[in-house]
């Protein structure tokens, strides 16, 4: 097979509705029978029809024949885009020998409303007549219109803005499949708009429009920080833009003439739960024929003032399924509810009784000593849900606009046999593709990295959030700091972050603080009495994701753009660091520090005072980040051409890190405050003189050994310990911790039958059962950081160049595994990389795709030798050898599958393999 492309994508997404970017950036896969396949040239034609692009006519854009191996964040240069426009596409690729590929299949994009003035509507709702309370939240709002078609449709296109959370029907069928829309933005800054393609729905004749408006993250309980932070009352605004065969175009849109009652949900709120009473439905009130007379008219408020644009990521939605492993009837009558998984989103339930039977279902993540539902750590949030039936032989209920963190559910005021068959788990979450898997020969461990991925994917709501149960769930920036290269093996993250880090923005501060949380909420006392606008900005650790998130995207993505969008945020805050800490020493504390460490001495006992602080001090955990943030500022500077910058920021770096050395290092080379993580940060953010780096590696090993190889690191030394181990040489030292199933470590939570990762690591524990109520999660995915190590070293899986346009292959084999095996979907195509140690030998398979290369790390000793697909190695002509050293050898290698296998007695010597040579360029 030759080179041909494929899976077209614009904005990292496919076939998209309402982009509104004038100039997008479009990228394809490649795939090959050859190894070493490359992309030479590319030909790009974008037309204004399908019929022009059958034609190969690209009126919009053709760029001909372009030398260039570029498939990815290609930004469009063709002929000026406008509001609402379809836009056709489709590639053709010449291979290394310069051979054309057929054209690609083609691909589609639709503009969104580029100009305010195109949107005609009103905004419109109904004004709750009563404030909301944590037992009553406000009702939800239905609205509907009914429209005529009078001719054929050729294209229909439904544009939704919502302060609030809302569904939308179209003839009584759902319109889209997200559930939450649009997403968590500051409102008072930012609007995401949503479309969609309603052709296939829309019927010549009568047609029933319907809105169902909750509350959502607009006007609900939000945050720590309770009701109505944003606005009082949801509202929307609509507009549907109908294009007839014959060439002409009608718009509809809300205003006055539309029709609102309060109806059967009568309490909505994202964290409190909701109330449905079904004895107050409106049967067909989606439908085009339904009688709305005694419906009020809808109430028209003022014009929204803060930006409207279109959605980034894909929505959060429902995105499987479950089925609960027990249905427990207790002697009170109540049901407990065991999905097996702490899971996130909701029930759905088979119901039958009475009019007016009550049934409730308040969800937690754990049982109490008496198998009683624990719902102690949910704070002030409720999480319970409330249906009465209305007598119907067989009723279901699902809530609509409310999410809850929970494994166990407790179901009260059914008369009636519940079963297994009878309850469904709803899982939610933004609807990210799922992009790395990673299994191993070790159970517990195969159960740590189902455990991060159940956690990211609970946390992963239209925000990076720190948890999904309580009454916080914010976008934590430390938290989402520390995960972000699992997140991204896990979840293609490129467009969730991309819309998380504009919330960011939004939030800085004026003086060029970024805030500990995004989106931020505005003014304020929290309900636990603090004042977030102090609290909660500027914290280093956190606000730093500023600067080190973009990188990373970069890093993982190859996504230049968005270093030139941030680079002007990155600079004020690292001016404002300037300005508050002339002589370079971060002072302002008391911050976090490295968040939910514990002692480097001592035992459980001691946790419940300190493990919500930091052992580092916090003077040194600042400082480091601030050297850090700043070397990285230079290299984003660097890469974005602006070298006087550049060598301005790496000359900030070397005055921070001289500081820091004089503040904090004593004769002997021990670092303040002499934790673990105050040495792996020194390491990891490279703020050490080379002559002592491994003084301090060794002084970390003499720390950890002290534990018995446990770690007492935090949210941030947990997720560079294990990966500066390993590039230091200490392998078997990052494997010891790694396996660990004492307290504490990652099995330990396992071996007391976590199915998500712990906010803390000693959530819960034998001697001490459940550490304090106050804060403590049960889906908390900051310590899961330890996913990025796994994926990169035991899966073996990491980029040498950004974008993973060069992979590099390393498998570190160690803690008695015997075997994994991992695949990655980067940008370019999937990765894989699986390992087997069998009778002393060592299988090794590798897939790299189209258009990329990689180095391949193998594992060997003096006298072993490679078999690559039942040929020596030296015989491989797709293979070079870069290095050989006494435990590896390093190979050069292009597009293709691989199959190695490591061989033979080692012997003592170290004379190279016969037939493997050093590669030279």
């Amino acid at each position: 097979m030759h080179l041909t492309a494929y899976h077209l994508r614009v904005e990292y997404k496919e076939n998209p509705l309402g982009i509104d970017r004038l100039r997008p950036r479009l990228g394809w896969r490649l795939q090959s029978g050859l190894r070493r396949d490359v992309q030479s040239a590319y030909r790009l034609i974008v037309s204004s029809s399908r019929e022009a692009l059958l034609g190969d006519s690209g009126d919009l854009w053709d760029t001909g024949k372009v030398p260039s191996d570029c498939s990815q964040h290609i930004e469009y240069e063709g002929a000026g885009l406008t509001s609402g426009q379809e836009v056709f596409w489709k590639v053709m690729v010449w291979d290394r020998e310069g051979r054309p590929s057929p054209w690609s299949e083609p691909a589609v994009w639709s503009m969104g409303l580029l100009e305010r003035s195109e949107w005609k509507g009103k905004w419109i709702g109904l004004k709750s007549p009563h404030a909301p309370t944590h037992a009553a939240p406000k009702p939800a709002v239905y609205l509907r219109k009914s429209l005529q078609v009078s001719k054929p449709v050729r294209r229909a296109v439904l544009y939704a803005a919502a302060l609030g959370a809302y569904e939308l029907y179209l003839n009584g069928s759902p319109i889209g499949n997200g559930s939450l829309n649009p997403d968590w933005t500051d409102y008072a800054i930012r609007l995401q708009y949503q479309a969609f393609d309603v052709t296939g729905q829309l019927a010549e004749g009568g047609n029933g429009l319907g809105v169902l408006l909750g509350h959502g993250w607009y006007s609900g309980y939000i945050g720590m920080f309770g009701y109505q932070r944003y606005g009082r009352d949801p509202r929307i605004m609509l507009q549907l833009n109908v294009e007839y065969q014959d060439g002409t175009v009608e718009k509809s849109y809300t205003d006055s003439t539309w029709k609102a009652s309060f109806g059967p949900l009568v309490a909505t709120d994202f964290q409190m739960g909701e109330t449905y009473d079904a004895r107050l439905a409106f049967p067909g009130w989606k439908e085009p024929a339904f009688n709305d007379a005694e419906w009020r008219q809808a109430e028209v408020f003022y014009d929204y003032k803060g930006f409207l644009c279109g959605a980034v990521c894909p929505p959060v939605k429902p995105v499987m399924e479950l089925s609960p492993v027990s249905v427990e009837r207790k002697e009170t009558g109540t049901y407990v509810i065991d999905m097996g998984q702490n899971m996130v989103g909701r029930l759905r339930v088979r119901l039958s009784g009475e009019p007016g039977t009550t049934v409730i279902l308040r969800h937690g993540e754990a049982l109490d000593e008496n198998g009683n539902l624990y719902t102690d750590n949910l704070r002030l949030t409720r999480q319970t849900d409330t249906y009465i039936l209305n007598g119907e032989e067989e009723e279901w209920f699902e809530p609509f606009f409310t999410v809850h963190g929970f494994r166990y559910v407790e179901l009260s005021g059914y008369p009636d046999v519940l079963s297994t068959e009878d309850v469904v788990g709803v899982v939610l979450h933004s609807a990210l593709p799922k992009t790395g898997t990673l299994e191993t020969s070790h159970p517990l461990l195969n159960q740590l990295i189902s455990n991060i991925e159940w956690t990211q994917r609970g946390n992963f709501v239209s925000v990076p959030t720190d948890c999904p149960q309580r009454d916080e769930r914010h976008g934590w920036t430390g938290d989402a700091l520390v995960f972000f290269r699992t997140a991204c093996y896990q979840l293609e993250s490129a467009s969730f972050f991309t819309k998380w880090l504009t919330d960011l923005t939004d939030a800085q501060r004026p003086t060029g603080a970024f805030t500990d949380f995004a989106p931020f909420i505005p003014g304020g006392k929290t309900e636990h009495g603090g004042d977030m606008t102090y609290d909660h900005t500027a914290s280093a650790g956190w606000a730093d994701a500023g600067v080190l998130v973009p990188w990373m995207m970069y890093q993982v993505y190859g996504d230049k753009r968005i270093l030139q969008e941030h680079y002007p945020s990155m600079i004020r805050w690292i001016r404002f660091l300037q300005e508050m800490h002339p002589r370079h020493i971060r002072e302002d504390l008391p911050q976090y520090g490295d968040w939910l460490s514990i002692p480097e001495t001592g035992g459980i006992a001691e946790l419940r005072n300190v493990s919500s602080l930091s052992t580092t001090p916090y003077d040194v955990f600042a400082t480091s980040y601030y050297a850090y943030s700043v070397g990285v500022l230079a290299l984003v500077a660097e890469k974005l051409g602006r070298h006087e910058e550049a060598k301005e920021w790496a000359e900030l770096k070397e005055d921070i890190m001289k500081a820091y050395q004089k503040a904090f290092i004593d004769g002997s080379g021990r670092i303040k405050g002499d934790t673990q993580s105050a040495y792996m940060l020194a390491l990891a953010m490279d703020l050490l003189p080379e002559d002592q780096r491994q003084a301090a590696v060794e002084r970390l090993l003499q720390l950890l050994e002290q534990r018995n190889w446990h770690l007492s690191t935090g949210i941030h030394g947990t997720r560079y310990l294990l990966t500066l181990l390993v590039e230091a040489g200490q392998e078997e030292a990052a494997f010891r911790i790694m396996m660990k199933e004492t307290f504490p470590s990652w099995l330990y939570s396992i071996r007391q039958g976590a199915t998500t990762i712990w906010e803390r690591w000693d959530g819960w524990t034998e001697e001490r059962g459940f550490q304090r109520a106050g804060m403590n999660s049960l889906n908390h995915y900051a310590l899961g950081s330890v996913g990025e190590w796994l994926y990169r070293y035991v899966g073996g899986i990491d980029y040498d160049e950004p974008g993973f346009k060069r992979i590099r292959i390393q498998p570190r084999i160690g803690g008695g595994l015997e075997s994994a095996r991992c695949q990655y979907e980067s940008i370019y195509g999937p990765i894989a990389c699986s390992w087997q140690q069998e009778a002393g030998r060592l299988h090794l398979s590798v897939s790299i795709p189209a258009n990329t290369s990689a180095s391949i790390r193998i594992p060997l000793k003096a006298g072993q030798r490679i078999i690559e697909s039942g040929r020596d190695l030296g015989l491989s002509e797709d293979l070079r050898v870069i290095v050989h050293e006494k435990d590896y050898c390093l190979l050069d290698a292009g597009s293709g599958d691989y199959l190695f296998r490591v061989e033979g007695e080692p012997r003592k010597s170290l004379a190279p393999i016969e037939g493997q040579v050093p590669y030279s360029r």
